[in-house]
């Protein structure tokens, strides 16, 4: 899985412009290395209330991969995941959709899901994500 996922967002033509004259400054090497830097600020002033709800919330924070040997010991031991993470959840191509439905009580992603279609039909109903969503 790659480190980095793709978001278009619109901009004025105003904050466009400045941005462009301090790339061409040299204060920044293009306009995707201002917007990650704002971005990363934005975040490092929010820490401490992301880390909170990331606590309050029982949330993982990071990148969740389960493959169908993960799934298959909870389904042995008759248990069900209620997935809950910030940044991605990834569920291997080795997945059905029948071992997800039996597995898989929920999941709560604030970032990116990664599933075969398949096995996203089959949990359509139990996906609460922002994936897709205008997110403004």
């Amino acid at each position: 899985m790659a480190d980095t996922e793709k978001v278009s967002f619109n901009i004025s033509v105003v904050d466009l412009g400045q941005i462009d004259l301090l790339v061409e400054q040299g204060f920044y090497s293009s306009r995707t290395d201002f917007i990650r830097t704002a971005v990363r600020n934005q975040l490092q002033t929010h820490a401490e209330s992301i880390q909170q709800t990331v606590t309050r919330r029982s949330m993982v924070l990071g990148v969740l991969t389960y493959d169908r040997s993960d799934l298959e010991r909870y389904r042995s031991s008759n248990e069900k995941l209620e997935i809950r993470a910030i940044g991605a959840v990834v569920l291997n191509d080795d997945i059905s959709p029948e071992l997800a439905e039996a597995t898989i009580e929920s999941i709560r992603v604030l970032g990116v899901l990664r599933a075969s279609s398949a096995v996203k039909r089959a949990l359509a109903k139990r996906i609460k994500t922002l994936e897709g969503k205008n997110r403004d």
